[in-house]
């Protein structure tokens, strides 16, 4: 199987220590490595090293290769810039296909932390024999645990087995819901975490964008006559211009009728906030996450991570504070989900340095 590492986001959430320059999935925000690290890693288990690629902005090919000692230059895809899901697996699948046209394809992102590679083995397996024999689309569902309101959700036939293994039919996808419909969700038990990994036949994905993104697919087609041409480099900037922001999920899954989901027997986070970060790091017998240099007293619950100084703290709870190079975020914890939105903000006061 081909693995394709989506690892082009800029990572707004993870602010201040998340540049545009060193994103997330180029930080060890949850172990001793990157999180793109993390990922190859895992996926060398189920992948030849030579039938892994990364898609990413040309801007961040030059950490990655420093983040990734002894990766294929070759096997990294660099977007003119980015155009969310849907173009980038269109873009990696039409160079994979350009050599070997019965290719199967998994689609994982750069971020994303797994604790049991020996079950996601098995899933993936599983999901790549479906594919492989069927004109499938498939996904991987993580049955939850909480009524989490950060991931989005899958709707799922759980009565009908499609095969022996946990091969469902998709009822229908759900946008991250509120408290009250993600706590339905959890009771129905009909529903599962939308871990946005796929594998299918590279056929077939081009193929469903051909019927729901027409627009997207003539690009793609334009684009795969000029690979191993001297032309290529300029036929992509060209065509990827015109090309519109459309994310897989939107673009394919909500509407193909073709889509099946693995139900994944291994523990998942998409590692979206501050607050999973928190949830997934060992704690103290306070409760709190001290990285670097901490000192605290009567303090509990709290996420602490110094990059230089000392942070000293005193009679707070159920905080996040994340000091960088040059900024401190200071956030309740349940609230980082905002992040982003601040981000946003410091972006159109052209605080841009800050970034």
């Amino acid at each position: 199987m081909y693995s394709v590492i989506i690892a082009g986001g800029i990572g707004k959430r993870f602010w201040p220590r998340s540049r545009r320059e060193r994103p997330k999935q180029l930080l060890d925000v949850i172990g001793d490595t990157t999180m793109l690290q993390m990922t190859y890693e895992r996926l060398k288990v189920i992948s030849d090293e030579k039938k892994i690629y990364i898609v990413t902005s040309q801007n961040m090919k030059e950490s990655i290769l420093k983040t990734m000692k002894g990766f294929p230059e070759k096997n990294i895809i660099c977007e003119p810039s980015g155009k969310n899901t849907a173009p980038a697996i269109g873009l990696a699948t039409t160079i994979i296909l350009n050599k070997d046209p019965e290719a199967v394809i998994g689609v994982f992102p750069a971020d994303h932390y797994i604790s049991n590679i020996a079950e996601f083995k098995k899933s993936v397996a599983i999901g790549y024999r479906f594919a492989r024999d069927h004109t499938a689309l498939v996904t991987f569902g993580i049955k939850p645990v909480r009524p989490a309101t950060g991931y989005g959700y899958i709707q799922y036939d759980k009565n009908v087995k499609v095969v022996e293994g946990s091969v469902y039919k998709v009822k229908t996808f759900a946008e991250k819901p509120n408290q009250s419909t993600a706590q339905r969700f959890l009771e129905s038990g009909e529903f599962l975490w939308n871990s946005g990994m796929f594998v299918w036949k590279g056929i077939n994905i081009l193929n469903a964008i051909k019927h729901f993104i027409p627009e997207l697919y003539s690009c793609l087609h334009s684009i795969g006559k000029s690979i191993d041409t001297a032309e290529f480099d300029a036929t992509l900037k060209h065509h990827w211009a015109m090309i519109q922001s459309i994310s897989i999920d939107y673009g394919i899954m909500e509407k193909a009728k073709n889509v099946y989901v693995v139900l994944g027997n291994f523990d998942w986070s998409d590692v979206g906030s501050w607050d999973a970060v928190y949830d997934l790091k060992a704690k103290d017998e306070n409760g709190n996450v001290l990285i670097g240099d901490v000192a605290t007293l009567d303090t509990q619950g709290c996420y602490f991570y110094s990059s230089k100084n000392l942070i000293a703290a005193i009679g707070v709870s159920n905080l996040i504070v994340v000091q960088s190079r040059d900024s401190i975020l200071i956030v309740k914890r349940g609230d980082t989900e905002r992040v982003k939105e601040l981000v946003e903000m410091l972006e159109r006061d052209r605080l841009t340095e800050r970034l």
